[in-house]
């Protein structure tokens, strides 16, 4: 077990940079670094205002002068993992930074583990668990939209969102309850039926947007998947080298050239896309390519986005030929960008044009389509522009004053909910005593408990959770 009397310490920021930070947190963290540290001014540590820099040097027990530093000195419970804390400045040296992590060790610290100061944070009550869990999240954010929605859990927006919800369901059990206590007095019905179930339908519409939303937020946190899907030799690899500008995929004219899926994640305008180049879809006999065929529609299913190539020239026929698999396949959530490649062989744009109408018209409404050539830049930038205006990568950017789930424990806990809810609509509809209704409720309580942590206890649990995190932090 974990003690949180100690007081420990770490290097917060990364390796070969000017300035190294090292964290001290525990009841002790002001008296250990003063063992150590000379302000320029002659104060003690012990002495000095709290939230307040001193300038001075960490000197070694015989005397020499280890690095000249900034202390920040912090006092509980107004710190980061509510404790006092004190945090040193000094120069990036690896050295330098080993060295004064060996003189707090030898002074009374312990080294902090991986995530502590955070799991400090959140048993201190500065923070609840999905709070300390976004922490993780921000520090590991790639683009805008990430970090986004990772700020908005570490403030506090998904919280404040289960208290509401907590609060709903408090009211439903109470009334349910007080039924119960009263149940010798059949005259009496404190939970009005209707009541009951506009409050319910209420709160299971809330846990529904939740749970949906893991959908989008888990392409945030991810990449939004991209499928690039077509016959063999339409361009899929080159398309694919041209978004990522680098030779990724090998690019030939022998047919069947990709036999598994080859991925690679790119940031545009603020968002990461993770793109999959498949192997070419035909009737062949080699095992090894039907293999590679397989997984393209694998990897079909679990995208937001499928790109499905055609070469210009043969379009119409290519598209007749995959329509029945491509269009049976694709799932209502998903949006397709039909590509008519290689353009630029057809002189003709009005033809082109034609061509591209004919074929929309077969696709779902929702579908969108350009045509190009893979290998000319400023077309590869067009597909781009049009790639992130689509109405699910939008829906992601503009996320940014709408709760998102990204964390799969949170969703879990959420369907687990959202799953006794729909015990409590049932029992409603079927007129079932309260007693057994009032249960249902109190699952769906614990399961949003799990969430923030209060129903969280034991170590290991946590021990879990936090040990994904960096040290340091």
């Amino acid at each position: 077990m974990m003690n949180t009397n100690d007081t420990i310490c770490a290097i917060a920021t990364a390796q070969g940079g000017a300035i190294g930070v090292i964290r001290v947190s525990g009841t002790e963290s002001i008296e250990v670094t003063g063992r150590i540290f000379v302000s320029a001014r002659g104060k003690a540590l012990a002495e000095v205002k709290p939230y307040t820099l001193v300038y001075g040097n960490i000197v070694d027990k015989d005397g020499s002068i280890v690095d000249d530093v900034m202390v920040s000195v912090f006092r509980a419970p107004h710190s980061y993992t509510g404790e006092d804390g004190v945090e040193i400045s000094c120069h990036g040296s690896s050295y330098i930074l080993q060295k004064v992590m060996q003189m707090l060790v030898e002074n009374g610290c312990r080294t902090a583990r991986p995530g502590e100061f955070t799991q400090r944070a959140f048993l201190n009550g500065k923070m609840d668990l999905s709070q300390a869990e976004a922490v993780a999240d921000v520090i590991a954010s790639s683009n805008a939209a990430n970090h986004r929605m990772a700020m908005s859990q570490m403030k506090g927006g998904f919280s404040a969102e289960l208290r509401q919800l907590r609060e709903e369901l408090l009211h439903l059990t109470s009334l349910m309850e007080l039924e119960l206590d009263f149940s010798d007095h059949e005259e009496l019905e404190f939970a009005d039926r209707s009541e009951l179930t506009a409050l319910t339908d209420k709160v299971e519409r809330v846990i529904s947007r939740l749970v949906e939303s893991f959908r989008v937020g888990n392409a945030i946190k991810n990449g939004i998947p991209v499928a690039i899907v077509g016959e063999t030799n339409v361009g899929k690899s080159t398309l694919l080298n041209a978004l990522l500008n680098e030779e990724r995929a090998i690019v030939s004219d022998i047919h069947g050239t990709t036999r598994d899926v080859i991925e690679d994640t790119i940031n545009i305008n603020g968002v990461s896309f993770r793109f999959f180049d498949t192997a070419g879809i035909r009737e062949t006999t080699n095992t090894i390519e039907n293999i590679g065929i397989e997984r393209t529609f694998q990897k079909f299913r679990q995208a937001e986005i499928v790109m499905w190539l055609l070469d210009a020239s043969k379009a119409e026929e290519q598209f007749a030929q995959l329509s029945s698999q491509i269009l049976e396949e694709l799932q209502e959530h998903q949006q397709l960008l039909l590509i008519i490649n290689k353009a630029d062989l057809m002189a003709d744009v009005s033809a082109l044009q034609a061509l591209q109408s004919k074929l929309m018209a077969q696709c779902p409404e929702s579908a969108q389509s350009i045509f190009i050539s893979a290998r000319n830049t400023s077309d590869v930038e067009a597909l781009q522009k049009q790639l992130t205006s689509l109405p699910c990568v939008s829906m992601c950017i503009q996320q940014e004053a709408d709760v998102i789930v990204s964390n799969q424990r949170h969703y879990e806990a959420l369907y687990m909910a959202l799953e006794a809810i729909h015990r409590v609509q049932s029992g409603l509809q079927s007129d079932i005593p309260c007693d057994l209704l009032a249960q249902d409720l109190r699952a769906s309580l614990y399961h949003l408990a799990e969430i923030v942590g209060g129903e969280i206890t034991t170590d290991e649990v946590l021990g879990t959770i936090f040990s994904k995190f960096c040290i340091g932090k």
